[in-house]
């Protein structure tokens, strides 16, 4: 995944989208200088939360079609791995029109840092602290090229 797929897939002509245009950046918090995690809630063809990680000047992205609990210790849920998004995408929120690629309203569910703990082929490990979620919590790649399990670890 690209940042070149987020802008293919997007239209930012006079009835297009509100979406930021990107571009690649650092937007490391400011008061702890760790990269920016945030969950976003999108409401398009079905209501899904769409996790993004800030890694290589990008937001990593994956969309997760069932609800990641505030008790998500000791459940797997799916996360598929879509395109990465530029690192403005952390502060939208809004209305994509129909008609466009992702249309429907986006909300900031939860956002903070994270600090990654472990990366290797198979996925990450990663501390999140954000406003809901916050402990150490593992994406996994199970099934290549896209789909991965998403789930805290114990403590």
């Amino acid at each position: 995944m690209t940042p070149n797929s987020y802008i293919k897939k997007r239209r930012w002509n006079k009835n297009g989208t509100t979406e930021p245009k990107g571009e690649l950046s650092k937007v490391k918090d400011t008061k702890t200088g760790r990269p920016i995690y945030l969950i976003h809630l999108h409401d398009s063809s079905h209501l899904h939360r769409d996790l993004r990680l800030e890694m290589d000047g990008v937001l990593k992205s994956w969309a997760i079609p069932k609800d990641p609990l505030l008790t998500l210790e000791g459940k797997k849920i799916l996360a598929v791995s879509v395109e990465d998004h530029p690192l403005s995408y952390s502060t939208f929120e809004g209305t994509i029109p129909k008609g466009q690629y992702g249309a429907g309203k986006v909300t900031i569910w939860d956002k903070g840092t994270f600090e990654l703990i472990e990366k290797t082929d198979k996925g990450f490990v990663i501390k999140i602290n954000g406003s809901k979620l916050k402990g150490t919590f593992v994406l996994f790649k199970f099934k290549p090229p896209n789909n991965w399990l998403f789930f805290k670890k114990k403590e």
